[in-house]
C-alpha cells in the first residue's frame, strides 16, 4: 500500500477521533452545580439553558465533523481529485488556468457542502436559544461577499504561488513567503476600513458618558486611538463582543451595540482596557509574527513535497504531477503539524488573555468592573463555565471564564 496514503488516512481519522472524543468529553463535563462566582448572575433555569446549548452545539459539531470527514475520505480514496484534475486540464496547459479551475471546483464544492450546515447552526440552533437575528437575505449576502473577497485576495496570491513554485527554483518557497507576508500585512491595514464595513456598519461612538470615560482612560495611559466605533452586531445576533483591529491610522476599537446595551460604563471601559492591554503588551504584533513564521514553515515543507510522485499516486492521480494539486495534497500531510501548532498558539493566546486582564485591572480604578463584565458576557452568550480541560488545551484561545475571574480576584487580593 502507498505509504503516503496510509499517512493521509491516519491523519484524517486521527484528527477526527481526537476532535470527537474531546467534544463528547466536554459535553459530558457539565455540572448542575452552579459555581459560587455566578450565584449572583445565573438562576437555575438560565444555567440549565446554557448546558443544553453546549450539548446541542457539541452534538451538531460531531455530526458535522463526521459528515465532512466521511466526504473527505471518500473523495481521496475514490479518486475524486483525479476527476477534478482531468476536468481542469481541459482549460489549457501549464499551471495557471488548470490550477484556477482545479482550485475553483474544489473550493466551490467545499463551500456548497458547508452552506446547509452553517444555515442549520444559524437558523435552528442559534434561533432556538434566542441568539439569531440574521435574515436569509443577510445570510446569503454574507456568503457572496465572503466569496468575492476571497476571490479578489486569493486568486492573485494563488496565481503568484503557482508561478513562483513553477519557475523560481529552490528558493520559490522563500519568495512566496515574502509575497504572502506582504499581502497579510496589507490586509491587516485595510481590513478595518475596506473589508469589515462590508459586513457591519462602523458608527463613530456618539458623545456621552461612555466616550468621555474611554477617551480619559486612553489619554491617561498614552493610548492613541484612531477610532472608537459601535458596530451593528444586533443585525445578526444578540451575542456581545468587542475587538481591536488594524494598525497606525487604521487602528480601531469596536464595540457591539448589544454589548453597549447590556453593560455599565465602568464595565465597558474595563473591556476596552483589556483590548488596549493586548496592544500595550505587544500581543497583536507577536501574533502576526507567529502567523508569519507558521506560514514560512508550511511553505518550506511544501517545497519538499512538490510534485511528489508517491503523493500523487496516493490520490489516484493519472496526469502528470502539478504544482496546483501539490498545494492541496500537502494540506493533508500538514494536518498533524497544523494541530500541534494550533494547540501551542492557543496556549500562548490564553496566557496573553491573562496578561490583558491584569493590565485592565491594574490600570483602571474600578477593580470589580472586569469581573462584572466577564460575568455578564458569559451569561449573555451562554458560555460554558466548566469546559473539560482537554477541550481547553485543544481549542480554547481564551481561558475559561471562571479561571479568569479567579485570577483577577487574586490580583485584587480577595
Amino acid at each position: 500500500m502507498n505509504t503516503y496514503l496510509v499517512i493521509i488516512v491516519l491523519a484524517i481519522l486521527g484528527r477526527y477521533l481526537v476532535s470527537t472524543i474531546i467534544d463528547l468529553l466536554n459535553a459530558g463535563h457539565v455540572t448542575t452545580d452552579l459555581p459560587k462566582e455566578f450565584a449572583d448572575s445565573y438562576d437555575s433555569n438560565s444555567y440549565a439553558k446554557s448546558q443544553r446549548y453546549l450539548r446541542d452545539n457539541a452534538r451538531f459539531d460531531v455530526i458535522t465533523d463526521t459528515f465532512t470527514t466521511l466526504i473527505s475520505l471518500l473523495f481521496v480514496l475514490l479518486g475524486g481529485f483525479n476527476l477534478v484534475d482531468r476536468a481542469a486540464r481541459l482549460a489549457g496547459d501549464g499551471e495557471i488556468l488548470p490550477g484556477l479551475v482545479f482550485a475553483g471546483i474544489i473550493m466551490l464544492g467545499s463551500q456548497l457542502l458547508s452552506i446547509p450546515l452553517s444555515a442549520y447552526g444559524t437558523f435552528v440552533i442559534e434561533e432556538k436559544y434566542g441568539f439569531n437575528k440574521t435574515t436569509v437575505r443577510t445570510f446569503i449576502l454574507d456568503i457572496l461577499k465572503s466569496w468575492l473577497i476571497g476571490a479578489i485576495i486569493g486568486i492573485p496570491v494563488f496565481i503568484g504561488t503557482l508561478w513562483l513554485f513553477d519557475s523560481a527554483g529552490s528558493l520559490a518557497w522563500l519568495y512566496c513567503w515574502i509575497g504572502i507576508t506582504a499581502v497579510q500585512l496589507f490586509s491587516a491595514f485595510i481590513a478595518p476600513v475596506v473589508i469589515m464595513p462590508l459586513f457591519n456598519k462602523f458608527i463613530p461612538l456618539e458623545e456621552g458618558e461612555l466616550k468621555t470615560a474611554v477617551e480619559e482612560y486612553a489619554r491617561a495611559h498614552d493610548f492613541r486611538m484612531k477610532g472608537l466605533f459601535k458596530i451593528d452586531g444586533s443585525r445578526r445576533s444578540t451575542k456581545t463582543n468587542a475587538f481591536f483591529t488594524g494598525f497606525g491610522k487604521y487602528r480601531r476599537i469596536a464595540l457591539f451595540d448589544t454589548l453597549i446595551e447590556k453593560h455599565t460604563v465602568p464595565e465597558l471601559v474595563s473591556v476596552l482596557a483589556h483590548e488596549m492591554g493586548h496592544y500595550k503588551k505587544g500581543h497583536i504584533m507577536k501574533s502576526m509574527l507567529t502567523s508569519m513564521a507558521t506560514t514560512g514553515l508550511m511553505l518550506f515543507l511544501l517545497s519538499l513535497f512538490l510534485k511528489n510522485h508517491g503523493l500523487f499516486e496516493a490520490f489516484r492521480m493519472t496526469g502528470s504531477p502539478s504544482v496546483y494539486a501539490s498545494l492541496f495534497f500537502f494540506g493533508y500531510l500538514f494536518t498533524p503539524i497544523s494541530m500541534a501548532i494550533s494547540v501551542a498558539r492557543s496556549a500562548l493566546s490564553r496566557k496573553r488573555e491573562y496578561e490583558a486582564d491584569a493590565y485592565a485591572v491594574e490600570t483602571y480604578d474600578h477593580p470589580d468592573a472586569m469581573i462584572s463584565a466577564l460575568k455578564k458576557l458569559s451569561v449573555a452568550n451562554l458560555s460554558n463555565l466548566t469546559p473539560h480541560p482537554a477541550k481547553v488545551v485543544l481549542s480554547y484561545s481564551h481561558p475559561p471564564v471562571l479561571e479568569r475571574i479567579r485570577a483577577i480576584s487574586k490580583l485584587q487580593g480577595d
